[in-house]
């Protein structure tokens, strides 16, 4: 079974209009990607997050009418180091100052939960995720700043084995130093969890209904556990990378959604059914750490200018005109 690439979760809705967050889940955020035309100014994005009682947002780069707008709103923040920006923090203690200083201090009443140093990076780049996690936790502490975790966010590709969850192992010699440096800290490992993705990528194997949380002829047996959707055998398999790394750190799915539209699979249908779900099924847990998943949706908004396959761009619950893709009831 391939469980490829990854990606956050979902905040929901009262029927037909809008996006409700209840129940036992901590925190289900939604990412708030903006590659779009016509997109609301943040201030209305803001407002749209407060109305559907959306509680936590992650930011994809530190926009500063963003943040100018999430200041005092009671929404708690995951926001990334722009990719582009991690080799500057990675090798400056005081670039990694100025950056806490522009985009955490001058910022009181924003509550940041956690700072990615980038998304899903890859080759060279890699090598600067360790350095700059030390410079921040360095310029958080110079600043007297405490309670934010400084992680990275990755894509299930860090592992060289995922099925059976159990097999899970990272595959890169940098995810064991970034996942021993979180270890030392209590920061989570952010990882990005599609099983969209893998389904796609292996249709033959893989039924669409244990991909969607669905009632479904597979179930997965590992050891004593027993799988009844590609989602929790996904996160389990990072679970015991973690393990086999000596390490216990948290996992925090940063991003997890499915498409309305472009490509195979992708239907408003199937999107509702797997990010209702979804919402149900993270306040269980999984089979080997049956606790509470803080998770964020991709995305608030449909992205018209994201690059890639067309099933890119119909990930968002929203329309740029703020009108929902599809409802969703919590």
């Amino acid at each position: 079974m391939a469980l490829q690439r990854a990606a956050s979760v979902l905040a929901a809705a009262l029927a037909f209009a809008s996006i409700l967050i209840t129940g036992p889940v901590q925190s289900v955020g939604v990412c708030y990607g903006m590659n779009g035309d016509h997109l609301p100014s943040p201030a209305e994005v803001v407002q749209l997050y407060k109305s559907n009682g959306i509680t936590a947002i992650r930011l994809y780069k530190p926009d500063v009418q963003t943040l100018r707008a999430l200041n005092g709103s009671n929404i708690a923040v995951l926001i990334d180091v722009a990719d582009e920006t991690v080799t500057r923090l990675a090798s400056s203690v005081p670039g990694a100052q100025l950056w806490v200083r522009f985009y955490i201090q001058h910022y009181p009443g924003i509550s940041f939960r956690y700072i990615s140093v980038g998304n899903e990076l890859t080759g060279a780049a890699t090598q600067n995720i360790v350095p700059a996690i030390k410079n921040l936790n360095a310029a958080l502490d110079a600043a007297g700043i405490k309670g934010i975790k400084v992680s990275t966010a990755v894509r299930l590709d860090v592992l060289a084995s995922s099925s059976p969850p159990s097999s899970g192992v990272f595959k890169d010699g940098y995810m064991n130093q970034v996942v021993a440096l979180l270890g030392t800290t209590g920061a989570p490992l952010l990882v990005n969890v599609y099983p969209y993705f893998a389904y796609i990528g292996d249709q033959k194997d893989i039924d669409l209904n244990f991909a969607l949380f669905q009632p479904s002829s597979t179930v997965v047996r590992d050891g004593g556990l027993s799988y009844t959707n590609i989602f929790d055998a996904m996160v389990d398999a990072v679970h015991a990378a973690l393990r086999k790394a000596n390490v216990q750190v948290p996992v925090v799915v940063s991003e997890s959604g499915w498409p309305s539209a472009g490509g195979v699979g992708a239907s408003v249908a199937n999107a509702q059914t797997y990010n209702q779900n979804l919402i149900n099924h993270v306040g269980k847990g999984t089979p080997y750490r049956p606790q509470p998943l803080e998770a964020y949706v991709f995305a608030m908004f449909n992205e018209n200018l994201k690059p890639g396959a067309e099933t890119e761009k119909h990930f968002g619950l929203f329309n740029p005109d703020k009108s929902p893709v599809y409802p969703i009831r919590f």
